[in-house]
This record gives C-alpha cells, structure tokens and sequence, in this order.
C-alpha cells in the first residue's frame, strides 16, 4: 500500500486467499494461474475507479499496477516466490474472478498473485536493454547509448 498513486487517492483493494478450494478453483479457471493450486495463498489485486483521481478507471489501474508491482517485490524480500497472473483487461477472466470471489462489478479485478516457496533458487534476468533508453529526446535504435553498468537502471 505504499506505491505511489495519483492526488494520493489509493484506489486499490486485495483479497487475501488461503483456502485451498478456492486456490484450487482459480487454478483451473484462469488460463495462467495454474501455479495457484500449488501455492499456500494468493492475492487478488484489485482496482477502485470509484477512489481513483477523477473516477477513471485508467487512473485506478495505473495506480493498482504499481500496488502489484510493491507486492511482488515484497514477496521477493521474503526469499518467497510471487507471480502476476493477468486477470484484466480480459472480460472473460475478470468475470471468473467475480464469480469465485464475489468481487463487485464497479471493482476491477486486475490480478492475481500466487504467493509461495520455490522449488529452486533462481537469480535475476539481464534484462537491461541500453537501446531502449534515449538521452534528452529520441535517438535511432540502430546506435544504443554507451551506459557504463552503474547507471543501469
């Protein structure tokens, strides 16, 4: 609940899911969540239009994405093992989600997280990519920036 959000207006909501019925229901329903069934809980990160800045549904997504992402690499710290499983905007998952949970319809279910241990350790993806960063305005990706390490990002 500490990610940044715009005017401040924290326009998410999570359910928290232990029972293993329930796990095990999201796991055969959600094409991408079939860890679910594995792991001891999950979380159901939820967008609010309702509180978000302006009421706007965009703003409310922005702002739960960014509540996932905290979530993720809190689980991380905790040497646990977390994935985001999209759940919106597919119409069809969002309304599975609803149907087991009973989330309300002015409530965008926006992700579900299986949180548990790893089966093995895995390190961290080079995923840094200097030709994707442009310096005072956009360059050709033909020519990457020269980045010495430290100024990874």
């Amino acid at each position: 609940m500490a990610a940044p959000t715009a005017v401040n207006r924290q326009p998410w909501e999570f359910v928290v899911i232990e029972d293993c019925s329930t796990l095990d229901a999201l796991a055969e329903s959600l094409p991408y969540a079939k860890m679910a069934k594995q792991a001891p809980g999950a979380v159901l990160v939820c967008a609010v239009p309702e509180r978000a800045n302006q009421q706007r549904a965009e703003y409310a997504v922005l702002d739960a994405s960014a509540a996932c992402e905290n979530l993720l690499l809190a689980a991380d710290a905790l040497d646990l093992g977390a994935v985001w499983t999209a759940v919106y905007p597919q119409a069809d998952r969002q309304a599975i989600v609803r149907q087991i949970l009973g989330v309300p319809g002015d409530v965008i279910p926006l992700a579900l997280v299986p949180i548990g241990y790893p089966k093995t350790e895995e390190h961290p993806k080079d995923k840094f990519r200097p030709e994707l960063i442009h310096r005072e305005r956009w360059h050709n990706r033909e020519r990457p920036l020269d980045l010495p390490p430290a100024e990874h990002s």
